[in-house]
């Protein structure tokens, strides 16, 4: 059975951030659904808009993995919903993946306490947002336990291709990378 991944898109979400996991984790083989937060149709930080599947409400299943992209106001969006915050407390407790990139490391899963005592990545400067036991890292995806983060939109693939790994396996996610001419 194929594994499952969840993106959440709110108003102002960064475009490559969602896209870039999306369409690499489909042609992975992962059935890959996008939430709306609060609209079907959602507008990106660069003003491209996209139609979600469902909204975020109507989630039936819980996911292998739940995707936060970053941008602003996105983030911040994704912070202030209290359905994303049960989601993503109910997923981490299950020891699913979470995966956020960008200011969604430091603006959602930082504030819930998921990054306490773990190594972390964010966009420059949201790093201020980490508890003082989160370790930050300029890698550009780190991955502890079942949390993935990343630091923004020229990550975004290296940053799907490490999700691609968790659910399809290494050499899925590499014959993705290559077919895509991701370099390596």
């Amino acid at each position: 059975m194929a594994k499952t991944a969840l993106v959440i898109l709110a108003e102002g979400f960064e475009e490559i951030e969602a896209i870039g996991p999306v369409d690499f984790l489909r042609r992975a083989g992962v059935r890959v659904t996008v939430a709306g937060l609060k609209e079907l149709i959602v507008k990106g930080s660069r003003n491209v808009r996209l139609e979600a599947d469902i909204l975020l409400k109507d989630l039936k299943e819980m996911p292998d993995a739940v995707i936060l992209p970053g941008g602003i106001p996105g983030a911040t969006n994704l912070a202030g919903a209290s359905e994303v915050a049960a989601l993503v407390r109910k997923m981490n407790a299950a020891g699913k993946i979470v995966a956020a990139i960008c200011a969604a490391p430091s603006a959602v899963l930082a504030p819930l306490g998921m990054l306490d005592g773990k190594k972390a990545t964010c966009y420059p400067g949201c790093e201020s947002d980490f508890s003082k036991t989160t370790v930050p890292s300029i890698a550009s995806v780190v991955e502890d336990g079942n949390i993935i983060t990343s630091r923004g939109p020229g990550t975004a693939l290296e940053f799907a291709f490490t999700i691609a790994v968790r659910l399809a396996g290494k050499e899925m996610a590499e014959t993705v990378r290559g077919k895509m001419l991701i370099p390596s």
